[in-house]
């Protein structure tokens, strides 16, 4: 069963996929978020059709603390209503520092400066790594 990562933003929402077994997550694409309009959850919808999800992945911003913010609320209800409309569950996870993990990963892997200052990379990188994270603790739960 493939499984959707999704990183909520205020101005992109990165995607990944995970592999049919289970196992290895790979970014996708980055949707826009436009400032004032409603969340892109049909284009997302469609992307985990495309790919036959089975399951959603979201990140949960918390603070650095571990609390949760008003943005957490807000990624809840957008996460509920996606998983609705996919009619699939929805599994949470810690995204703190994830968009910096995957900027340095970016980097590491000797990406020009122009392609680090693409933030659609860092985006759905930053997904990437949040869906790793539950594929992993899945797989350890087994």
């Amino acid at each position: 069963m493939r499984a959707l990562g999704v990183d909520f933003g205020r101005k992109r929402i990165g995607l990944a996929v995970s592999d049919p077994t289970g196992t290895i997550a790979s970014p996708l694409e980055t949707v826009k978020q436009r400032a004032g309009k409603r969340p892109p959850l049909g284009r997302i919808a469609e992307t985990a059709r495309e790919w036959e999800v089975g399951h959603l992945v979201v990140g949960l911003p918390l603070d650095l603390s571990g609390e949760e913010n008003e943005w957490c609320a807000e990624v809840r209800e957008m996460a509920r209503k996606l998983a609705e409309r996919i009619e699939v569950d929805v599994s949470f996870m810690d995204e703190r520092l994830t968009s910096v993990r995957a900027q340095r990963t970016l980097r590491s892997v000797g990406l020009s400066r122009a392609a680090l200052r693409d933030k659609s990379r860092v985006d759905a990188g930053a997904a990437q790594l949040i869906l790793q994270a539950w594929l992993d603790r899945k797989e350890g739960a087994r």
